[in-house]
């Protein structure tokens, strides 16, 4: 388990803000949803920490603040060693409704500010108003940072060109090796920026998609080279830059022992060079995917 935490701890984002953040954090979507599994999914959690995945992500829509609640109850005792993720609605991203919001967000979680704050997507709040609320929030200590989420080029550009708009830290989209369109235009504007990616669902969501990874003959070759599981092969790609954060969801123990691994696997020019020909990267302009 050291040498799992040890891995973890060396593999770092830097935030624009000079802060270093785990390359592989959790997700949390869809768990708090069900009694019957919540002390299961709070142990999960836990363990994931300990093995230094201990960037949390969560949002109010999550389980209508059942998710927030259950994160609150598996950091109890040890905030302090969390760098804690929520959303925002966007029809709460206004100065009408952020503010309650985001205390509501604060008592679920059992605590007095977040690390980060993501406008969850875009809804029909202006950008201006949302970042002047996000300013505020970070004045009055319930925030210390503040991104976005689900914004494709376009929005990040428009984004950007509102007053205080430096202070954006990420954007949270969907990024894994059967998802590549953000790699033709968001990716590289976002570099130039300086805004890291945060990757939702870096093994892709359950279906026909997930199958066709994890079966993939080159994938499970390269699994099979560092004698470890086709789904780490994918965690592992999604963080083989220094400026991605992975936000793996796991429900079980022996699952989030599996996503901590990744962060040990340091996949070599020849297998990126593989999985480009297999899965390759758009040579034209994608709309953002969102789920």
């Amino acid at each position: 388990m050291e040498k799992i935490r040890n891995a973890n701890e060396k593999r770092k984002v830097k935030l624009p803000d000079g802060t270093f953040v785990p390359s592989l954090g959790q997700g949390t979507w869809y768990l708090g949803e069900n009694p019957s599994t919540r002390e299961r999914e709070i142990k999960t959690l836990k363990l994931g920490i300990e093995l230094g995945m201990t960037l949390v992500d969560t949002a109010e829509m999550y389980g209508d603040g059942g998710s927030e609640r259950l994160v609150g109850e598996a950091i109890r005792g040890i905030r302090d060693s969390i760098f804690l993720v929520s959303k925002v609605y966007p029809h709460n991203a206004g100065s009408k409704n952020i503010f309650t919001s985001c205390e509501n967000s604060l008592k679920r979680l059992g605590t007095d500010h977040l690390d980060l704050y993501l406008l969850h997507w875009r809804g029909g709040v202006p950008f201006q108003e949302t970042v002047e609320c996000m300013e505020k929030l970070k004045k009055q200590g319930k925030i210390l940072r503040w991104g976005v989420s689900n914004l494709d080029t376009a929005d990040m550009k428009e984004l950007m060109s509102c007053s205080g708009s430096e202070n954006c830290m990420a954007n949270q989209v969907l990024y894994h090796l059967g998802s590549r369109g953000i790699e033709f235009d968001l990716m590289p504007w976002q570099r130039e920026c300086n805004i890291p990616i945060m990757a939702y669902c870096p093994i892709a969501k359950g279906g026909r998609l997930r199958k066709e990874l994890l079966e993939d003959e080159a994938v499970n070759e390269i699994a099979l080279k560092y004698h470890v599981r086709p789904l780490q092969v994918l965690l592992a790609w999604v963080i083989r830059d220094d400026d991605i954060i992975a936000i793996p969801k796991a429900s079980r123990e022996e699952h989030v022992i599996e996503n901590a691994e990744a962060a040990s696997i340091v996949l070599s020019k020849e297998d990126i060079d593989r999985l480009d020909r297999v899965f390759p990267k758009p040579d034209k302009k994608v709309r953002l995917e969102i789920l």
